[in-house]
């Protein structure tokens, strides 16, 4: 609060250290009300990416897949794994060694030959590709050859 007094042709100026109170906030529409939020949406994934050996990779390398699944009544393995794009990473070849209690199969990856003069953007693609066993799985252990 501020008050000017006039004394004898002098102005005296008192003021107060009070403070103001604070300001009321401004009172919600609807209080405690769920507030509404959109998910993020990206384009849908379609799944895996098929692929297939292409036997002439160069800087091959071996690979671990992520999941393993008996497909035609365990006759053929269908793997799926993380990878960079093509041509830059390549499916090379896969290796399967079949004995009466496990079935080791071992992926390698390189890089395409067309891909020397090429700029690789460094991003995941899922990937998958198909096995076909001499025999059928059966109670046989799938082991990933790359982890041996």
């Amino acid at each position: 609060m501020t008050k000017a007094t006039l004394l004898a042709g002098s102005l005296v100026l008192a003021t107060s250290c009070a403070t103001a109170p604070p300001p009321k906030q401004a009172a919600s529409a609807t209080p405690d009300a769920p507030v509404a939020v959109s998910p993020v949406t990206t384009a849908p994934t379609k799944g895996p990416e098929p692929v297939k050996p292409t036997g002439n990779a160069i800087n091959v390398h071996k690979v671990r897949w992520t999941k393993a699944t008996p497909v035609a009544k365990g006759k053929k393995i269908q793997l799926i794994w993380s990878s960079g794009v093509a041509p830059c990473t390549v499916l090379h070849k896969v290796k399967v060694k079949e004995t009466k209690k496990r079935v080791t199969i071992t992926l390698y990856e390189g890089t395409a030959p067309k891909a020397r003069n090429v700029s690789c953007i460094m991003i995941a693609v899922e990937k998958t590709t198909t096995v076909t066993l001499k025999k059928a799985l059966g109670k046989r252990k799938i082991v990933d050859g790359s982890k041996t």
